[in-house]
């Protein structure tokens, strides 16, 4: 059975209407029947200076506004902005694109702090600005990804591309697991 005329001729037989309404809904829900959905991807769009990127959902904890006080760390590299009480937990704070080498994060009203959603490096990393929830289908997605201003292409696994928009992903866990990020103390 596989169109709306088959499902009609089952409305004398409830029983059977409903076990092939939920033979459907499944297929649907595995990506397997005929009326089932292309899948899609969802992230987080933000931008570095005046480049857009896009991480994965699964990899922001939440998106916070600048918090009023920064309490420095002493002998730590430029770019780590320092140590901020974020409810009663305390998160580092980095300025990503400073930490990219590519100048200091201009701290305007859109600056906004992406908590990284990961379980043994906590860490904010303050953006220029956040564009909210990115989806995509799968058929616009490309391995390749194209070399950036702000110089972070080895942390880049992808690219997603609608119409002329380009959404290189971003892939936060590699950023906090380099040896770049983790060695944060000032040579």
């Amino acid at each position: 059975m596989g169109s709306s005329a088959d499902l009609a001729a089952l409305v004398e037989q409830p029983f059977e209407l409903l076990q092939e309404m939920e033979q459907r809904s499944r297929a649907a829900h595995t990506g397997q029947g005929p009326g089932s959905m292309p899948s899609e991807w969802v992230g987080v769009g933000f931008r570095i200076g005046e480049e857009q990127f896009v991480a994965n959902r699964e990899q922001v904890r939440e998106v916070l506004m600048l918090p009023d006080s920064i309490t420095r760390v002493p002998g730590a590299t430029r770019w780590m902005l320092g140590i901020a009480n974020l409810r009663g937990h305390l998160l580092p704070l980095v300025d990503l694109k400073l930490m990219l080498g590519s100048g200091r994060t201009t701290l305007r009203r859109t600056a906004r702090v992406i908590s990284v959603n990961h379980r043994e490096v906590p860490a904010g990393l303050v953006v220029d600005e956040v564009l909210g929830f990115r989806r995509f289908m799968d058929h616009e997605f490309a391995n390749e990804a194209p070399e950036t201003i702000v110089r972070c292409d080895r942390f880049l696994a992808g690219t997603y591309q609608r119409g002329d928009d380009i959404w290189p992903v971003f892939n936060l866990f590699d950023l906090v697991e380099s040896n770049v990020f983790l060695q944060a103390a000032a040579e």
